[in-house]
C-alpha cells in the first residue's frame, strides 16, 4: 500500500490492468465510401462485459517491423453475445494511411488483433432538458450509440460532419433531436465548421433555450477547441454539463496529437 501525502491515510494500490485479449476478425464490410466496419469475435467475447457499446477498445496494430505495436482507441459501435462491431474512418486509404486504416483495409476473417479494455463509454446523462451534440466522422460511432440510447422525449441538436453525402448513415434518434449533417470533403481543413453550424442551429431552434443543457463534442483537435469555446464560453456549460475530446489532429501523427492534447489541457485548466 501507499500513503496519500495530503492526509497520510493509507490507500489501496491500483489494481493492474488486465492483459489485452485476442479477438478474431469475423467480417469486413464497407459501410459508406469512407467508413469500414470490422466485426470481431472469438473466445475473448466470453470475458467481455455485457454492455460495452460506446466504450472503446485499445487496439494493437501490427508494428511493421519497427518494434512497438501502435495502439489506437476505437469505439465499440454494436455488441452482441458473440461479436462486436468497430467502425474505422478510412479517408487516408490508398494514401498516407495510418496503421489502423492499413490494417482495417485488408483485415480478413480469421485474422486476430489484440484489444485492451474496453474503456468506459462517454454517455449522455439522463434528465437533461436539452442536448447539444457535435462531432466528425471519427466520433460518429459514439454519437450514434448515444442518440440511440436517449429517451423518446429527449430534445436537442446533433450536428455530424462527414466527407460526402454517401457517408450519411441512418441513426435512430428521438423526434425531438434535430439531427443535421455537414459535408466536408477535406477533414481537418475547416476547424470552425462544426461550432458555427451548432451555433446557427441553436440560434434558430427552441432546442437551444433555457433549462438543464448538456454538451457533448468530439472531433479533430482544432475543431474540438472551437466547439469547447462555444459550449463552455458562449453557452456557459461547466464541467458537470460538458464533455469535449479530440480524437485526432490534422497534419500530426499520434505522438504529435498526444503532445498537443497535453499542452492544451495544461492551458485550458
Amino acid at each position: 500500500m501507499e500513503k496519500n501525502e495530503k492526509t497520510s491515510t493509507p490507500v489501496e494500490a491500483r489494481a493492474p490492468r488486465p492483459a489485452p485479449a485476442a479477438y478474431t476478425v469475423l467480417s469486413r464490410k464497407r459501410l459508406t465510401p469512407n467508413m469500414l466496419r470490422i466485426t470481431l469475435g472469438g473466445t475473448a467475447m466470453a470475458k467481455l462485459a455485457p454492455d460495452c457499446e460506446g466504450g472503446y477498445f485499445k487496439l494493437r496494430f501490427p508494428d511493421g517491423g519497427e518494434g512497438k505495436a501502435p495502439v489506437r482507441s476505437y469505439t465499440i459501435r454494436h455488441q452482441r453475445p458473440d461479436s462486436v462491431d468497430v467502425d474505422f474512418v478510412v479517408h487516408g486509404e490508398g494514401g498516407h494511411a495510418g496503421p489502423a486504416v492499413e490494417w482495417a483495409s485488408v483485415a480478413a476473417p480469421g485474422d486476430e488483433i489484440e484489444a485492451g479494455g474496453p474503456g468506459p463509454a462517454k454517455r449522455l446523462p439522463e434528465g437533461m432538458d436539452r442536448y447539444l451534440i457535435a462531432g466528425d466522422m471519427t466520433a460518429l460511432p459514439a454519437i450514434a450509440v448515444n442518440l440511440e440510447r436517449l429517451p423518446a422525449d429527449a430534445r436537442g441538436i446533433a450536428v455530424i460532419e462527414v466527407q460526402t453525402e454517401d457517408d450519411i448513415q441512418p441513426i435512430a434518434h428521438p423526434d425531438g433531436i434535430d439531427l443535421r449533417w455537414l459535408l466536408n470533403p477535406h477533414p481537418g481543413t475547416r476547424p470552425d465548421l462544426l461550432a458555427e453550424a451548432l451555433r446557427e442551429a441553436v440560434g434558430a431552434s427552441a432546442a437551444g433555450g433555457s433549462g438543464k443543457i448538456y454538451g457533448w463534442a468530439a472531433s479533430e483537435f482544432a475543431s474540438m477547441q472551437a466547439l469547447r469555446t462555444y459550449l463552455r464560453d458562449e453557452c456557459g456549460l461547466d464541467r458537470d454539463h460538458l464533455y469535449v475530446s479530440s480524437y485526432w489532429k490534422y497534419g500530426a501523427d499520434d505522438d504529435g496529437h498526444r503532445a498537443a492534447k497535453q499542452a492544451d489541457a495544461a492551458l485550458a485548466g
